[in-house]
């Protein structure tokens, strides 16, 4: 007897691909359905259940904290707060648990623990702004109540964070104790999951399965305890992976994932049937981008691309040494390439970058036409504008125009908060399509505005010559913290989106910040970009540029950025001795490509001549390249770097 249509489909879908899932209890369930649905499962552990009547760190810090041993306790999560909460429950009266922490200050980092405290009666005493990252916490308490002499107890999710710790120690604090609060482990026997991972990293599997928030945090551990989790991402995001819901697909995004299949209803049965009808799609879209993640274990051919992590660029980022000085263009893809002004000449500049596999054609071939060592995004910094809640026109003679900009009090209530995915989807688009179509060994770069050069269009309403009414607001303080604290949390989840979507690295462009005295930038922009670094995820290089900036070299240092982009105006082995063990980027002046091609050669060796060979140094230009520079310069310029021996 035939076997049915229905039944064909099925045994087809995953095409007999290796199908990888970290369930735990339903493990055996999860082999049959993959089976059925044509796929060859393989399957490891990634969770063991705690009875919280087991949770003997909640209990220790509970009966400390009854005797007053603490003098503040932080709470990370909301999950953690609430599971905390259940776990003492089952060894303390609740009314004792409730009075207890009544009599000691409580810090929530954000809505979710201050939520957990209001159902149960409790208030907390000092509550984290957005974007809430543990350096928010930091702030919070050096600005509210400084740590000098306290004992503290953080209570965390499974995981600790030793930075936090160790910077609660640097500010004085007596004694910092972390209280892990869990109901999910990792297994007890880590082998199968181990083994799995390093199957994934092999390149054998070809899709995975996601069914709990936990299971991504769990893999992604013990992948950082075997020192390959950046290697992990890489490998995952050229299989097609699969998520059961909104909340596992939030902390996929939240690890710089994605999920590309997420089903309609949030049960393991329609995961695995959606994922095997999209299947074969999905890989497709994907098999160009696949990059390898891992040493091979023969010798690479001439032919084989090196792993995307093993890219000069990103070795440079790194300050890890390099066969030759890596490079790129800023405003790579601009009018002086001929392929763009032939994409430009159909098209408005707002349609070019809304339009996704535009954005992705001028991207690529510029990086392609050139032969540099980067692409970077095709896009504008003052799209977030819009999702922000303002008019954005792009007028051909005169640049960007805000035509409702930021002026008062009334202003900031009327910002919005940004939904990137549905507000900026087609930028994210654009970063997948770039990232299947750009060689597997080239990084992509994605990008955005630094607060205050954003800031600065916004107050302005557009381009500014005296930068009158944005110096007029720094005056303002309430003002200008709410502003900037608004847009640096915008920024972060669109860059954090930028990155789960394709990007290797990220820029952040301060093009005016250099308007600016030393002690302006110290306090109206360096706390801000401290806030937005550290909200970042990690392992993802982040280049900060800005104009005039060698008055705030000794600042610099501090803002947690893996580079420093240099302008033209200060030389390369000075600024080193001022910035200290960081990467550099640059600074060949543009100017210098409308000259002739000896004039080229010449400046670019004086540019590489200043970095030395050094570790850590990547070419560009001081500022974007001008639209009239002449195509033959350019590529003296990349002949120049590419051929270079210092």
């Amino acid at each position: 007897m035939n076997p049915s249509p229905e039944t064909t489909a099925e045994k087809q879908g995953f095409a007999g691909a290796v199908v990888a899932s970290f369930e735990s209890r339903m493990a055996n369930e999860m082999r049959e359905l993959i089976a059925r649905h044509g796929g060859v499962p393989k399957v490891a552990p990634s969770m063991r259940e705690v009875p919280l009547t087991e949770n003997e760190a909640a209990f220790e810090f509970f009966e400390k904290l009854r005797k007053g041993s603490y003098d503040l306790v932080i709470l990370m999560t909301g999950v953690g707060t609430k599971t905390l909460f259940q776990a003492l429950a089952t060894k303390f009266p609740m009314e004792e648990v409730l009075a207890t922490f009544k009599k000691v200050p409580l810090l929530a980092r954000g809505p979710k623990p201050v939520k957990v405290l209001s159902e149960n009666g409790l208030k907390a005493a000092f509550v984290v702004p957005e974007p809430n990252t543990w350096r928010e916490v930091l702030a919070t308490l050096d600005s509210q109540r400084p740590v000098k002499g306290l004992r503290v107890a953080i209570q965390e999710y499974g995981v600790e964070n030793p930075e936090f710790t160790a910077s609660l120690l640097e500010r004085g604090a007596k004694e910092v104790t972390s209280v892990k609060v869990y109901q999910w482990d990792l297994p007890e026997d880590r082998g199968p999951l181990t083994a799995l991972i390093e199957a994934i990293l092999r390149g054998e599997t070809k899709a995975a399965l996601f069914t709990s928030t936990q299971q991504v945090r769990n893999v992604l551990q013990v992948a950082q305890g075997l020192g390959r989790e950046r290697e992990l991402k890489e490998a995952l995001r050229g299989m097609v992976v699969g998520s059961v819901g909104p909340l596992v697909s939030e902390g996929l995004k939240e690890a710089g994932l994605l999920a590309d299949v997420e089903p309609e209803h949030p049960k393991m049965g329609f995961l695995v049937k959606e994922m095997s009808e999209k299947f074969s799609e999905v890989l497709k879209r994907k098999a160009v981008s696949t990059v390898w993640t891992h040493p091979s274990p023969t010798p690479s051919g001439p032919g084989r691309p090196l792993p995307l992590s093993e890219s000069l660029f990103l070795k440079a980022c790194r300050k890890e040494p390099t066969a030759r000085t890596p490079l790129w263009i800023m405003r790579q893809a601009g009018r002086y390439l001929p392929q763009y002004r032939a994409v430009r000449s159909k098209v408005s500049f707002l349609e070019l970058c809304k339009t996704p596999d535009l954005a992705c054609q001028v991207t690529v071939e510029a990086q392609e036409a050139l032969g540099v060592d980067a692409a970077i995004l095709f896009a504008d910094i003052l799209l977030i504008a819009e999702p922000l809640g303002f008019q954005l026109e792009f007028v051909e003679s005169g640049g960007p125009v805000i035509r409702d900009p930021f002026r008062s009090e009334g202003d900031l209530k009327r910002l919005r908060e940004v939904d990137v995915a549905g507000s900026l989807g087609y930028v994210l688009e654009a970063l997948a399509r770039i990232r299947s179509r750009l060689k597997p060994d080239i990084p992509l770069i994605g990008f955005a505005g630094a607060p205050f050069t954003l800031a600065s269009y916004l107050v302005e309403g557009g381009g500014s010559k005296d930068h009158a009414k944005v110096k007029a607001l720094l005056k303002e303080d309430a003002l200008w913290d709410g502003l900037m604290r608004r847009l640096v949390s915008a920024t972060v989840s669109y860059l954090n989106a930028q990155a789960a979507s394709g990007a290797q690295a990220l820029q952040l462009f301060d093009s005016w910040v250099g308007i600016l005295s030393p002690e302006e930038f110290k306090t109206k922009v360096l706390p801000y970009l401290r806030l937005l670094i550290g909200g970042l995820k990690p392992g993802v290089p982040l280049i900060y540029f800005g104009t005039q900036t060698a008055p705030f070299f000794p600042l610099l240092k501090d803002t947690g950025a893996s580079v420093i982009g240099v302008d033209w105006r200060q030389p390369l082995d000075e600024a080193w001795k001022v910035l200290g063990e960081v990467a550099l980027q640059g600074n060949l002046d543009p100017e210098v490509l409308l000259t002739d091609p000896s004039t080229v050669k010449k400046e670019t060796e004086k540019v590489l001549k200043a970095a030395g060979g050094r570790p850590g140094h990547i070419f560009n230009l001081g500022h974007g390249i001008l639209p009239q520079t002449p195509m033959d310069n350019v590529k003296v310029l990349v002949e120049t770097v590419k051929t270079w021996k210092s």
